[in-house]
């Protein structure tokens, strides 16, 4: 029996009070520059600290070293936690995507081995899915695993892995079948991040961020038992990991911890409120009217995931369902950035170095609104998802479909 939800609420606000530290906005809360390891070292500090106080993985099994509780629980202790320091960058893609994709598929020693290990904050896991040549197309992935024995060979090259250099294991998508249909040749891999025959290489973004990173792989032994799911059987693992990045970026993940509306780089905007009062426009009808659309947007999204994921939960809806979070999610972002930018006014364009979330973060957020139309599948591949598989409307044609992927006419690969 899962302890009462108020009961649970007031052990948590007690806890978080006598325990974690109250979160500070910091001076220098302007675009990462990619010196940020001390970050990523505290990051792991608080998740032991939730550890330790049995406060995390809290929808993760107990014998995996969560708390076996349920989301409503989750979203009880993320209100609880408005205001103090979480370890927020490892909600995405560690808790709410690579976790659960392992506990969806991992063998029981794979579950044993990375589940306690993340809870902990022992281990940080990354995506290794989309690759130079590929676009959106993931499927065509041309990283290859050579078999060999009991071991696998990696070679290839993924990118847009976000915070890889961090992490300690990595969901990698390789073709080990060259002769079967693109969806059917592929197999996931687990694997460790730092050793000989991989390379990391940062990508530096126009605002300084370095978040993002491409990887080499030449030679990487994978041992066979790392296989997540099925030898051959990876489309069926990257769909579902596909299912929680969008589960996640639609804010509908039930294995995050933190504030609500904290967005996927783990740092709350600044008040629109707040924003428009220390402007003087907070009078200005056009300004509520924008302040007030903004909220309600952020109302919907709110009630939508709660909506979406409670009916996925209860097999009312299919998981195709979360493409309806992720469609949301990208389209009220940007228009909330519009807002923001509108609301924020000159500040947005120009400010202080020591004032960058009055106004200057809402304007490197409109520079960069089109993220949230990428992540877990484009705006396009989600439409495609729900008018396909929750609207029962015909397949979008394909002209590989089934044929064998060494017959695939291929694009030339990037030089290294």
């Amino acid at each position: 029996m899962s302890e009462d939800l108020q009961a649970f609420r007031l052990r948590a606000r007690e806890w978080l009070a006598a325990t974690m530290p109250r979160a500070e906005a910091s001076a220098d809360d302007g675009p990462g520059d990619g010196r940020d390891d001390e970050a990523w070292v505290r990051a792991r500090e608080l998740q032991r600290i939730l550890y330790d106080g049995g406060f995390a993985g809290l929808c993760y099994p107990q014998e995996y070293g969560g708390q076996g509780l349920t989301p409503a629980h989750q979203r009880v202790f993320n209100e609880e936690a408005v205001g103090y320091e979480m370890p927020l960058l490892l909600n995405v893609p560690t808790f709410s995507i690579c976790a659960p994709a392992i506990l969806d598929f991992g063998t029981e020693e794979q579950k044993r081995q990375h589940l306690p290990a993340v809870i902990r904050g022992d281990e940080v896991l990354v995506q290794f899915l989309s690759e130079p040549r590929g676009g959106s197309d993931l499927a065509g992935a041309i990283t290859r695993g050579t078999r060999d024995g009991e071991v696998f060979m990696l070679n290839g090259s993924k990118i847009w892995s976000s915070n890889a250099y961090a992490a300690d294991y990595g969901l990698c998508l390789v073709r080990t079948d060259w002769d079967a249909p693109k969806h059917r040749g592929l197999t996931m891999l687990i694997v460790k991040v730092h050793q000989p025959g991989v390379e990391i290489r940062r990508i530096k973004q126009v605002n300084g961020n370095m978040e993002f990173c491409q990887e080499f792989f030449d030679d990487v032994p994978v041992p066979a038992s790392d296989v997540l799911g099925e030898e051959n059987g990876g489309w069926a693992v990257a769909s579902r990991l596909l299912f929680h990045e969008r589960t996640a970026v639609g804010g509908g993940s039930p294995y995050v911890s933190g504030p609500p509306g904290v967005e996927r780089s783990g740092e709350a905007e600044p008040d629109l409120l707040e924003l428009a009062r220390a402007g003087d426009r907070l009078t200005d009808p056009v300004v509520r009217e924008l302040i007030g659309e903004s909220q309600v947007l952020e109302r919907v999204a709110d009630q939508l995931a709660v909506r979406v994921t409670d009916g996925i939960s209860a097999g009312e809806l299919p998981d195709a369902a979360a493409s309806l979070l992720r469609l949301f999610m990208a389209t009220s972002n940007v228009r909330r950035t519009q807002i923001g930018l509108e609301v924020a006014g000159p500040r947005a364009a120009a400010w202080p170095p020591s004032d960058f979330r009055d106004g200057g973060s809402y304007g490197v957020n409109f520079l960069f609104r089109q993220g949230a139309s990428l992540g877990g599948g484009s705006s396009e591949m989600s439409r495609n998802l729900i008018s396909e598989r929750l609207l029962n409307m015909p397949r979008e044609y394909a002209a590989d479909r089934d044929v064998p992927f060494s017959q695939v006419r291929q694009s030339k690969t990037p030089a290294r």
